[in-house]
């Protein structure tokens, strides 16, 4: 299985990015995903998951009301719609299952 981002990038404070992870895997749909942060010198932390099915989600208080995690099973592709865009979200976002992507680098 492999887990590819991307859509990083740099914006200014208030703007919006949509980040997307593309899955290798043709049983994508029978995985709960999530998406992870990590700033520089801080630990990696959970920003959204997602249910199988998409019917559930969840979020950081940090970022509730401004990002938004969906997913495509049908192109086992996973999202990460960011508004209203904060310095304190610059980070590099990871998504998740099983396994770990490389990265997508976003600078607010």
């Amino acid at each position: 299985v492999q887990l590819v981002e991307s859509g990083g990038g740099l914006v200014q404070p208030g703007g919006s990015l949509r980040l997307s992870c593309a899955s290798s895997d043709i049983a994508f749909g029978d995985y709960a995903m999530s998406w992870f942060r990590q700033a520089p010198g801080k630990a990696r932390e959970g920003v959204a998951a997602i249910s199988t099915g998409g019917g559930a989600t969840a979020y950081a208080d940090s970022v509730k009301g401004r990002f938004t995690i969906s997913r495509d099973n049908a192109k086992s592709t996973l999202y990460l719609q960011m508004n209203s865009l904060k310095t304190e979200d610059t980070a590099v976002y990871y998504c998740a299952t099983a396994v770990w992507g490389q990265g997508t680098q976003v600078t607010v």
